[in-house]
């Protein structure tokens, strides 16, 4: 048999939101709830990893790499 709960103590496992200060009305709360929902998110399922060949990083311009040489470190850092 289960016990009932006061209404203002949360059942374990439901999420509790308490106004503290101000009156929002009924366009704010739900603007509140839409956004907790949101950012809840679900951790269940990782997203996949994005395909190496569809980075964009592919398609921008590489420099080219610093020639060997006793110098090279000078040149290292210019574009």
């Amino acid at each position: 048999m289960s016990v009932p709960t006061p209404r203002n103590e949360p059942s374990q496992g439901a999420a509790h939101v308490q106004v503290v200060r101000g009156a929002p009305d009924e366009v704010e709360l739900a603007a509140l709830v839409a956004g907790l929902v949101a950012t809840a998110g679900h951790d269940d399922e990782p997203a996949a990893p994005a395909a190496e060949w569809s980075s964009r990083r592919r398609a921008l311009p590489q420099p080219p790499a610093a020639a060997p040489g006793p110098d090279a470190w000078r040149w290292s850092l210019h574009p």
